[in-house]
């Protein structure tokens, strides 16, 4: 009997082509089940059903078609031990050289929105992940394929080798099938744990957020799309992975022009991301942010997008410089050229007109992104410690100033209200101690990361200068003495938003009516670490 191929797929790309060369090329029998069957009969191909082969009906409506001694006999064989080839002989098994498999589509059954529990139990794959396993421990004696990438190398490596397939090759195609069928039980593992009853966690009574779901078990897997350059620094190394089967994100965003994505470009632009989507509803105007190291330096909306994109720059114009840009509405001719006019390292935005792509043609180098949802982003952020894994819901609460509560006896004047809305979205997303300053809808000054409140305020407020007068403090903490309250008030600010929540709160309460401004208190903290 010729070489016998097994070929079940899910994922039927390449099959013709490649059994068309098995069978031409090299003199291989063809076994197959289902669907696959039926897809090489019908391209005039020879092919022997596993039903036939073994002797036994698919059953139990084809959750059992290839678990079968003459299936796994054939593939489990160890070709230089005379027991295993008197088991093979006395049960009329033949050895099978080639197993061609890759699994029910689990993943992106679940990915669709409307899926049922059920639904997705009936797409976790059963034989395949057998016959992928098997195969794969006895690569010593046969190749095993998992995806149709790996077809064409393959039928390569039997045309350099005379027909015969080299040991490092098999291994190599075994690595790939316990990785696959790793991933493919992640997956599953991950989803169930999703659906287990009761998996919810309870919050603490006083804690004003709603119940949130965090599983018992946090499976992380991803494929990865690039190797970058290197990571934070040359001395790192560094990938880029996509989560999920179909493109999300970042992996689905088109890029137009530019170098390649570096891991601080990746960060950065993720930072941009999650500023800019504070905007981006058809409700919001025109909104443009400059971030250096994941902090904004500058951020601004405008009556167009041009006017935003320079409100924003003119706030810090020494730290934008190799900067960030996003931007809430596609690039119009007028901000394409202001961007052309120093020197930047991305620019993200949800989409471009042509004339603008041909004025920012003009700086080759700058990497401009194309991402129309620029508010699609994680449920749960991750961080890796020392022996384990910190997972949490992402901090995506949209903010509402019918919700804060007035502390002061000044009441802050429509204008002033929509100001602490702005000035409150921005300080959310710059690294704690947070402090940030603004007027007509952009930031003078933003202090961040200091080790205390006090330094950060005295960053903002001398980055301001003399446009703090009249303008509005934010703060992602509360005060726990009032110096910084008489610090902003001594510099002209206006109006503070804080979350409160401090014992001493009402110190800063007294400093804000004894010096006449205003103080609002969100009751949402947004630290930032």
């Amino acid at each position: 009997m010729a070489r016998l191929a097994l070929l079940s797929v899910s994922d039927k790309t390449g099959l013709i082509e490649l059994a068309q060369s098995l069978v031409n090329e090299f003199g291989f029998d063809l076994i197959s089940s289902g669907g696959t069957a039926k897809a090489l009969q019908e391209a005039g191909l020879p092919v022997t059903k596993v039903s036939d082969y073994t002797g036994s009906p698919e059953i139990l409506g084809g959750r059992v078609k290839t678990l079968h001694p003459r299936i796994h006999g054939g593939i489990l064989a160890r070709r230089d031990l005379p027991e295993d080839l008197a088991d093979l002989e006395a049960q009329q098994i033949h050895p099978i050289d080639l197993v061609v498999v890759n699994l029910y589509p689990f993943q992106q059954t679940i990915a669709r929105s409307d899926v049922t529990l059920a639904a997705a139990i009936e797409q976790i794959d059963i034989g395949g992940p057998a016959m992928l396993r098997a195969a794969a421990k006895n690569f010593a004696h046969l190749t095993v394929l998992c995806k149709p990438a790996q077809y064409e190398e393959y039928l390569q490596e039997l045309r350099r080798n005379q027909g015969a397939v080299s040991l490092p090759f098999r291994q190599k195609c075994a690595l790939a099938a316990f990785r696959h069928t790793g991933e493919y039980d992640q997956a599953i593992a991950a989803y169930l744990a999703g659906q287990e009853p009761g998996a919810r966690s309870q919050e603490p009574e006083e804690n004003p957020l709603p119940a949130t779901y965090l599983p018992a078990t946090y499976t992380v897997q991803g494929q990865r799309i690039q190797a970058l350059r290197y990571g934070e620094n040359p001395h790192q190394a560094a990938a880029w992975y996509q989560t999920g089967v179909e493109a999300t994100g970042w992996a689905a965003a088109t890029k137009l022009q530019g170098k390649e994505l570096s891991y601080n470009n990746l960060v950065d632009l993720e930072a941009a991301r999650r500023i800019i989507a504070e905007f981006a509803d058809s409700a919001s105007p025109p909104v443009a942010a400059i971030l250096k190291h994941t902090n904004p330096c500058g951020a601004a909306s405008g009556e167009t997008l041009a006017e935003a994109y320079n409100k924003a720059y003119n706030a810090d114009p020494v730290s934008a410089f190799g900067g960030i840009v996003a931007l809430n509405r596609p690039i119009d001719a007028a901000t394409a050229t202001a961007l052309t006019q120093i020197f930047l390292e991305c620019v993200v935005a949800p989409g471009c007109e042509p004339e603008a792509q041909e004025i920012l043609s003009a700086k080759s180098k700058v990497r401009v992104l194309l991402l129309p949802d620029l508010s699609g982003g994680p449920a749960e952020t991750v961080r890796v410690i020392a022996g384990g894994l910190l997972v949490q819901t992402a901090d995506d609460i949209i903010a509402h100033p019918k919700d804060w509560k007035v502390v002061t006896e000044r009441q802050p004047s429509p204008a002033q209200l929509e100001e602490l809305l702005f000035a409150w979205k921005i300080c959310k997303h710059v690294k704690s101690n947070a402090i940030v300053v603004t007027r007509d809808r952009t930031t003078l000054g933003v202090g961040a990361g200091q080790m205390n409140r006090v330094g950060s305020v005295k960053i903002a407020l001398e980055q301001a200068g003399a446009r703090a007068q009249g303008a509005i403090l934010a703060s992602d903490g509360f005060f726990p003495f009032d110096d910084s309250v008489r610090t902003a008030a001594a510099a002209g600010i206006g109006a503070i938003v804080q979350p409160g929540g401090s014992l001493r709160d009402q110190d800063s309460i007294d400093a804000a009516n004894e010096l006449g401004i205003v103080m609002v208190l969100t009751g949402i903290r947004h630290f930032l670490h």
